[in-house]
């Protein structure tokens, strides 16, 4: 067991390295609407929460291989729990956002924690400003996509969307947690900021259940993950199961 000090820190640690650069218009008031709430919400649906009428869904199960280093890396996304983070993941993975782009904060002490990567400003070998500020800009629009914080409590019906579970005073577990090899959205502190920014759980850090978006685990390849480093590219990722399941 860590001293009290060392867990501080690690926790200090990688919350500051899941936290992207910058913020929107759209962020401030997300973070307003947050801090004026005083009731237990009622999980948002599509029908009520308009940022959501436009983005993708998984509804059901699909599979991503990543390849890193020549070697793969397999990945679940699971859309029964968490539908507009992993159809925005598998959306991505179809248009190639992630080809190309680099892991560009990788935190393995003083214990392994996360590797982070999704930036698409990483595919540029010219870009000299700082990674892990940058998401999906909407080719048709022209607008940045960003989707709500979605986070299904354990035995819940749907997800709470745009709050955190302290915030939500939510006690239980989420259904997806941040056991080794979660997958997961990264964000700034404002909950409806993630964009394309993912990272992988090196080790079982559930001080982050509740507050960043788990929809995946990596099933197999976990070794590859395991030797990830800081600048190291994401060959390509292809959904190879489930691509059916992406709603429009």
């Amino acid at each position: 067991m860590l001293p009290k000090f060392s867990r501080w820190l690690v926790s200090l640690i990688i919350v500051g390295g899941l936290f992207l650069g910058g913020c929107t218009s759209q962020e401030v008031a997300s973070q307003s609407s947050e801090n004026t709430s005083t009731t237990t919400p009622i999980s948002v649906t599509q029908a009520n929460n308009p940022q959501m009428n436009n983005l993708p869904r998984l509804e059901g199960k699909a599979t991503v291989v990543m390849v890193v280093k020549g070697s793969p890396i397999t990945i679940e996304l699971d859309g029964t729990n968490a539908p507009v983070t992993a159809g925005n993941f598998v959306d991505l993975v179809q248009r190639g956002v992630y080809d190309g782009s680099v892991f560009h904060r990788v935190e393995k002490s003083p214990q392994p924690f996360v590797v982070q990567g999704g930036d698409p400003q990483s595919k540029d070998p010219n870009f000299r400003g700082q990674l892990g500020t940058g998401g999906f800009i909407d080719p048709e629009t022209k607008q940045p996509r960003n989707i709500p914080l979605e986070i299904k409590p354990k035995g819940a019906d749907t997800p709470v969307y745009s709050k955190t579970f302290e915030s939500a005073r939510i006690s239980q577990p989420p259904e997806l947690d941040h056991k080794r090899g979660a997958v997961a959205m990264a964000r700034s502190m404002f909950p409806d900021s993630a964009s394309s920014q993912f990272y992988f759980a090196l080790s079982d850090i559930n001080f982050l259940d509740g507050n960043y978006a788990v929809f995946g685990y990596v099933t197999q390849g976990m070794d590859v993950v395991d030797k990830i480093e800081r600048g190291d590219k994401i060959e390509s990722a292809k959904v190879t199961q489930g691509a059916e399941n992406l709603k429009k």
